[in-house]
Order: C-alpha cells, then sequence, then structure tokens
C-alpha cells in the first residue's frame, strides 16, 4: 500500500479505544497518521507502511479529550471560599465577583499568561481540543478584552457576560448591556454566547433576552442551568436549540423529556441527523459545591446525549483534568468506562458543534490521539487519581509528553 508523503505510523498499540459509533477497541493495533488526519485504523499485523514509525511502547490509545466547559481567563485565588464550602457553607454565584476585581486588575501580558498556563496544563492531561468562556470581567470592556486573549489560546470561545449582575447595578440594565454594546464589542472573538440561568445570576425573562439577542448576532447558543436547584434552564435550551445546556443537577421529569425529545432527528447508531442539546456533566464541580452528581445514567438511558467537561474554574472546580472526571462518572456516576470516554470525546464534540471534525478516532478526523502509560483504557477509572497520561498528539504532531 503507498502512502503520501508525511506519513507516520504509530505501532504497537494495547489497544485502541475509537470512541465512534460501534464503540470499537481494536487490540494489538496501529495508527496511520498522514498530514493532520487519520488515514487508517486496524490491526497491527495489517499495517501499511509509513515514512516515520513511532513505536507506542504496548500503551493504550484514545481519542483526545474534547473539554467543552472551562473558564480559564481569571487571576486571583478563591482557595479559602473553597475551605468554607468544604466547612458547610453553601455555594453561591456571588463568589464570582470575588474573581472578577482581580482579573479586572490584572494586565493583559500576565492574564495571557495565566490562560495559556492553563491550556498547556489541559493539553499535557491529554486535552486536545479546548472551549473557554469570558464572564469575569462583567463590564464591556472587560468582557471585550477577556474575549480577544481567549481567542488567542481556547479553540473556541464562548461569551458569558451574562454570568452574574455586578454589585450595585440594576439587574435589567446589565442584561440590557449584555445584550447591547457588549455583545456588540466581544462579537469578533467568540463563536458561542452563554447565560447562567439560576438564582442569585439570571432569571427566565432575562436568559430568555440573552438567548434572543446572542442568537439574532449569529452565536451558537449554550446554558448554563440547572445547577443550583431546579429551574427553566434545561427547558430554555432545548427551546432554543442550544447546543448544550451544562450543570444539569436538578432535573425533573419534563426536563429529561425535553432534552431525549431534541434528539428524535438523531440517529445515534449512525450518528447522522439533527443533533439536539447535549446535556453537559461537570462531576469535578458536583464534588467541590458538594451538590448531587448529575444524572448522567438517566440520561442516557432516556436517549439524551451526555458530554463530560472539567469546568476548570478558580471558586468551584480548579482543575483541568478531563481523566479525574471520568474517572468520578465511572465510579460514582454509574457510567461504564466506554460511555464515559465518549461522552469526554465525542460528547464534547457534539456540545461545541465539531463532531465532524474531532472527538473520535475514525479515517479522515483530526489525528488527536492520547497514549495512556496503561495497556488499557480501564486503567482510567481502575487506577483514579494516577496521572496515565503519556504522549499526546494533536493534528498528528506530538504536543505534549515524550515517546
Amino acid at each position: 500500500m503507498s502512502t503520501a508523503p508525511n506519513s507516520t505510523l504509530i505501532t504497537n498499540i494495547a489497544e485502541v479505544f475509537t470512541a465512534d459509533a460501534t464503540q470499537s477497541v481494536i487490540r494489538d493495533a496501529a495508527i496511520l497518521v498522514e498530514g493532520e488526519n487519520i488515514a487508517w485504523i486496524g490491526p497491527l499485523a495489517d499495517a501499511p507502511e509509513a515514512d516515520i514509525v513511532i513505536d507506542a511502547g504496548h500503551r493504550a490509545a484514545l481519542p483526545g479529550w474534547v473539554d467543552s466547559h472551562t473558564h480559564l481567563v481569571f487571576a486571583g485565588d478563591r482557595s479559602q471560599e473553597f475551605v468554607a464550602r468544604m466547612a458547610g457553607q453553601d455555594y453561591a454565584a456571588g463568589g464570582i465577583a470575588v474573581t472578577t476585581a482581580a482579573t479586572t486588575a490584572a494586565s493583559d501580558y500576565d492574564l495571557t499568561r495565566l490562560v495559556m498556563g492553563r491550556a498547556a496544563e489541559a493539553l499535557a492531561g491529554g486535552t486536545t481540543y479546548l472551549e473557554t468562556k469570558t464572564g469575569y470581567g462583567l463590564s464591556v470592556e472587560e468582557e471585550a478584552r477577556h474575549a480577544r486573549i481567549a481567542s488567542t489560546v481556547a479553540d473556541q470561545v464562548t461569551f458569558l457576560g451574562a454570568h452574574l449582575v455586578p454589585a450595585g447595578m440594576d439587574a435589567q440594565e446589565y442584561t440590557d448591556m449584555v445584550c447591547g454594546e457588549m455583545l456588540e464589542r466581544v462579537a469578533p472573538y467568540v463563536q458561542f454566547a452563554d447565560v447562567f440561568c439560576e438564582r442569585g445570576a439570571f432569571n427566565e425573562a432575562q436568559s430568555r433576552q440573552v438567548l434572543e439577542a446572542c442568537a439574532k448576532a449569529g452565536l451558537g447558543l449554550r446554558v448554563h442551568g440547572n445547577q443550583l436547584g431546579p429551574g427553566p434552564g434545561t427547558l430554555l435550551a432545548v427551546e432554543f436549540g442550544a447546543k448544550s445546556v451544562d450543570h444539569v443537577n436538578y432535573l425533573d421529569d419534563a426536563d429529561v423529556t425535553a432534552l431525549a425529545g431534541s434528539w428524535k432527528g438523531w440517529d445515534a447508531a449512525t450518528r447522522t441527523g439533527t443533533a439536539g442539546t447535549v446535556a453537559t456533566c461537570l462531576p469535578a464541580c458536583d464534588l467541590s459545591t458538594r451538590q448531587p452528581l448529575a444524572p448522567g445514567r438517566e440520561l442516557i438511558d432516556a436517549g439524551v446525549q451526555i458530554a463530560l467537561a472539567s469546568n476548570c474554574n478558580p471558586g468551584t472546580s480548579y482543575t483541568s483534568s478531563m481523566a479525574f472526571c471520568v474517572a468520578t462518572a465511572v465510579l460514582q456516576m454509574r457510567l461504564s468506562i466506554e460511555e464515559a470516554i465518549t461522552a469526554a470525546t465525542y460528547g464534547g464534540a457534539l456540545a461545541l458543534g465539531v463532531q465532524d471534525r474531532v472527538g473520535s478516532l475514525e479515517v479522515g478526523k483530526r489525528a488527536d490521539i492520547q497514549l495512556l502509560n496503561a495497556p488499557s483504557v480501564a486503567h482510567l477509572a481502575y487506577r483514579p487519581g494516577m496521572n496515565l497520561t503519556g504522549p499526546v498528539f494533536r493534528a498528528g504532531v506530538l504536543a505534549a509528553g515524550k515517546l
């Protein structure tokens, strides 16, 4: 078999978990990369020739993580808030204001350096496609600045000016500003918009106003919903055709029915059709805030596509470890290892609308591949808390780790 120039064969792979529609596991495998894309996957015995051969050292291979929910643009420290919460204090959205003050005080240089450092940590942990949000600016100038900085680091940026109403400002006046001048200023740097539809943040009418304005501006939509208690966030997300609703800790039967209904035009067996609203579960945040874990098992059983994401942020989930989220989903949310990995890869890609490009190991997709220092992907949950991430390839290039 002849191959194009610049081909690389990753050989001696103990097993490949593809996270494709068939949930295939190929043992004693190899992967051929041509340029940025996967050109072939199969048994080692059938592997084609290539310009470069890389020995995987009998490691397991899986897609790079697709982290579809992070808040990386911040400065400051909220560890004392965490300590207080562990001592019994309830989480409230108002803690965001502490980060807003510290982030506003940071220079462009310092803030960019911080964001780049966090993105590098995520990549070293196997994350090869990364979303991040604004939301710690809460003024026109700061939100625009944060969007600009984020756009130089992340694969996708989400506008979250509707994160919290600043102290001393009328809620409706601030909502109008989010939907007007602020939206106009951030638009060149962002692909999506989000709203924190929650007690202590934005009510249903305000959330609806934000979603309508951002949809009119041509942005994709997502919603922070049902984190701190029952509320309208999930139903709003489905009504507006949002790509995702994130947190989903407190869902009632109507919420689950609405989410499942949004996937009626989707064929899960072939991954074709019209995608619905992804329910993004954030287990690291749930543990930190001591909220009930999102009902991932029940959502999957109802026919809802779920994602797992880190929610890396300074107040409620200061981690970018998707491996930790996968282990938690298996050990505490009752997902299988295959379901959890798929939610952290293909599920995230669905939530970001890039499932045709990343999120699974398939011929023609970008070669985002992580190798584990373990012979099986089951070790991600079998050995929780261990750093098993080995070499990480992004677009066919070794981007982190050592061979």
